[in-house]
């Protein structure tokens, strides 16, 4: 059994939350908002992506103290890095190319 199997990714990551999580891990923390609007995605999107990859543990959500109705997305590199294995497995099962990490 592969190991996006294991971790029953297979069917529960869309490739968007790839996409996010690659964004969040190069840019630093960012606000769902602020991901929408700097690489064209629908919010809607970013949304959905930042729930599963929060389920995951792949991304930390922090309010934003300046701005309590903006909270802000970390990578949770511990854990990035604890399933890179799988999370490449997955890129390239996707045919996604960017790496942050």
């Amino acid at each position: 059994m592969s190991g996006v199997k294991k971790m029953g990714w297979n069917n529960d990551l869309p490739r968007s939350a790839l996409v996010v999580l690659d964004h969040i891990s190069a840019e630093g923390p960012m606000a769902p908002r602020e991901i929408s609007r700097k690489f064209n995605v629908p919010l809607r999107t970013v949304t959905f992506a930042l729930k599963k990859l929060t389920r995951l543990d792949l991304l930390r959500k922090t309010p934003d103290l300046m701005d309590m109705r903006r909270p802000r997305y970390h990578a949770n590199t511990t854990r990035v890095r604890e399933l890179s294995d799988v999370i490449d497995l997955l890129r390239i099962q996707m045919g996604i190319q960017l790496r942050a990490i």
